[in-house]
Order: C-alpha cells, then sequence, then structure tokens
C-alpha cells in the first residue's frame, strides 16, 4: 500500500462508500469526515432567488416523478455497471467516520487539524470556503461529474449529451478552490454510455472512470509531482438540475434518458 496522509471529506451517500473502498485499496485513509445533509429548505430557498420559483418548481417535480421511475427502470444496469466496474457500496468500518454538521465548521478545522493529511479527497460536500481551504496545507482533490470548464455544477454527462457533446461526455479530477468546480485540472476522461444507461446511470459510469485518474492525482500528491493541465479553451457554464419540463423536452427532440 501506498504510505497514508490522506483523508475523505465527504457528504453522505453512495458515493461517497464507493470512493472509499476504492481509494483504501491503495492508500491508507486516515479518517472519513461526513458532513451533515443540507437542508432542503434553506437550499431550495436560496436556489429560486437565483433561477425563480417555477424553474425550482419544476425541478422538483423531476426529481419526485422521474428520477424515481428511471432508477426503477434502470435496476439491473445499476447492478451491472456496479458488478462490471467493481464498485463497492457496502458500509464505512465506523471506526473510519467523523462526522461533523459543515465541511465549513470549525469542527471541519479542528479535525484535519488532528489528521494533518497531505490529501484531502473531497466528495459530495457543499461548496468549501476559502477559510476552510486555507485551514489545512493539504492538497484538496475532487472528481467532478462533468468536463470542465463547460460543464460545471451538476449532471455533466446529462448535459453535454443533450448538447450531443459526446466528446465532453466525462469526468474531471481537478484541485479545490474556493469556486465551483473551477479548479485547476488534474485529468479528464470520458465515458461513452449505452442504450441501456439514463440519467441515474451516468454518475455511476463517471465515477468508475474517475477513479483509476483520482488515484493517480493523490500518489502524485503524496509524492509531491503534481501537474495540472492546461485551461481548456472553451466557453464555461455552470449547469443546474434539469426541470421536468425539460427533460421531457430533451427525451422527446434528442432521445436523451
Amino acid at each position: 500500500m501506498t504510505s497514508g496522509g490522506v483523508v475523505i471529506l465527504a457528504g453522505p451517500g453512495e458515493s461517497t462508500r464507493m470512493v472509499y473502498h476504492a481509494l483504501a485499496a491503495q492508500f491508507r485513509i486516515d479518517a472519513v469526515i461526513v458532513e451533515a445533509p443540507v437542508r432542503a429548505a434553506p437550499l431550495l430557498m436560496r436556489r429560486a432567488k437565483k433561477i425563480g420559483i417555477l424553474p425550482v418548481f419544476g425541478q422538483i417535480l423531476f426529481r419526485m416523478l422521474v428520477v424515481p421511475a428511471l432508477r426503477a427502470g434502470a435496476r439491473e444496469r445499476i447492478e451491472e455497471v456496479k458488478a462490471l466496474t467493481r464498485l463497492d457500496d457496502s458500509p464505512i468500518e465506523e471506526a473510519k467516520l467523523i462526522h461533523i454538521p459543515s465541511v465549513n465548521s470549525d469542527r471541519a478545522a479542528e479535525v484535519l487539524a488532528q489528521f494533518n493529511p497531505r490529501v484531502v479527497v473531497v466528495n459530495g460536500t457543499r461548496i468549501i470556503t476559502k477559510k476552510a481551504l486555507t485551514s489545512s496545507p493539504a492538497t484538496f482533490i475532487n472528481m467532478h461529474a462533468g468536463i470542465t470548464p463547460r460543464y460545471r455544477g451538476v449532471h455533466g454527462a446529462y448535459w453535454a449529451l443533450v448538447e450531443n457533446n459526446r466528446k465532453a461526455c466525462g469526468v474531471t479530477v481537478h484541485l479545490v478552490d474556493p469556486g465551483i468546480d473551477t479548479g485547476s485540472i488534474l485529468a479528464q476522461t470520458t465515458i461513452d454510455p449505452s442504450n441501456k444507461d439514463n440519467f441515474v446511470t451516468y454518475p455511476l459510469l463517471q465515477l468508475a472512470a474517475g477513479l483509476p485518474a483520482m488515484i493517480r492525482a493523490i500518489a502524485d500528491a503524496l509524492d509531491n509531482r503534481t501537474t495540472t493541465l492546461n485551461q481548456p479553451d472553451v466557453k464555461s457554464k455552470l449547469w443546474t438540475h434539469p426541470t421536468l419540463g425539460q427533460y421531457l423536452w430533451h427525451r422527446w427532440q434528442s432521445g436523451v434518458r
């Protein structure tokens, strides 16, 4: 196993378990620091101020009506992808888990100071503030489900397919800065969804494709040889969740599921 000095700073959920098990096979993971879920009501209110009440209502309808149906229909495909790519979503041992209210809390800074990691792997958290990032001298690395800078925000693979931009349907491993998916790029790789895939399986394909790049990036950081790629000269855009109307329109127009 590679030397230690790795801590995972994450949100709760399946992807955190998968990331942990993949990384634990290569590195000693000192701790998995898990923040509490973001409360839905304040989050939706902030989003409504940015994009409007009707789009947020459409996003809620999409999450309530479409996503469960897609997940139910893709149950066999989800298990197939997990098996083929060896994604392990079994529970993380309790001894590794440390629960905090937020990645931006004083408690998070205290825990990071306690472990003094050389690398902090970020997965599924809220936006990390500059103050939190500078509370530790560690290298913060994240895997983003999209090819940046074109597909920042969420659901990068889905939006790339909507734009018929399959060459930019993939994942980015990058350094973390206070922006939204704006950190320096360490690696990028693409996925090739089949006709068995849909909105709920794209993230699994992206995770499986990105983990080897993440492992290389961590090893490089531990060896003090981190290198970044040139920023692509493409338009940067921050994407959000599709509304019910958007999803149905794009599925009818281009067949993107």
